[in-house]
């Protein structure tokens, strides 16, 4: 872990990509720190993409169709809301230089958003940064019982779909390893990584 870049930095979206490239990530110690660090952990989180596993409660909810699943629809609104304080966290790290690095990766075609809507409204999402044929999964937030994970399982499905080989969750949680998530070490992500890197997948199809 390196630390960290000096007060209000800005960081530029072909740095941030080429951080990624090289297994490595920017945080903020909280939402209000104008400063921001690079991450390199010894242990990586993946979902392998093969392996996903859903729980039966949670085959119900995505057989009902409770939520509509959107992609890209509205990046900035999920980042905000991945951003928001919540009476289970009482911090964030996303602070205003990561944020912008974030859209302007989006408005370049390298951030994605998968949204769970219902009746109207944005209640649950994750989003990410593509490069290659990886997925780097950055954070994800849930207004209604399984509206983030619904968001989940789709984005693997979608993954699949497109081609991408590589699901990074940067880190391991008990939520996330339900789903299968697993820990490897860092020599053997980056040698995924690395495969990953060695061909392109698109998020979305290319617009007519």
């Amino acid at each position: 872990m390196t630390r960290p870049y000096a007060p209000g930095y800005r960081i530029p979206p072909e740095l941030l990509l080429k951080a990624y490239a090289s297994g490595v990530f920017p945080m903020a110690e909280s939402a209000s720190d104008p400063e921001v660090f690079w991450v390199r952990p010894e242990t990586r989180g993946i979902i392998p993409l093969d392996a996903l596993h859903i729980p039966r409660s949670l085959r119900k909810t995505i057989a009902q169709g409770t939520f509509e699943v959107r992609l890209d629809h509205d990046f900035e609104a999920v980042i905000d809301a991945c951003a928001e304080m919540r009476s289970d966290r009482e911090s964030t790290w996303i602070n205003p230089p990561i944020r912008h690095a974030y859209v302007s990766l989006h408005e370049r075609g390298h951030c994605h958003s998968v949204e769970a809507w219902q009746n109207g409204a944005l209640v649950g999402g994750l989003y990410g940064v593509t490069l290659g044929r990886a997925f780097f999964g950055e954070s994800m937030f849930s207004r209604v019982r399984d509206a983030s994970k619904v968001c989940l399982v789709k984005l693997v499905e979608h993954l699949n779909a497109r081609g991408f080989t590589l699901l990074d969750t940067q880190f391991t949680t008990e939520h996330l390893k339900r789903f299968g998530a697993t820990d490897v070490p860092r020599n053997r992500y980056e040698e995924m990584l690395e495969e990953a890197l060695k061909e392109d997948a698109e998020f979305l199809p290319a617009a007519d």
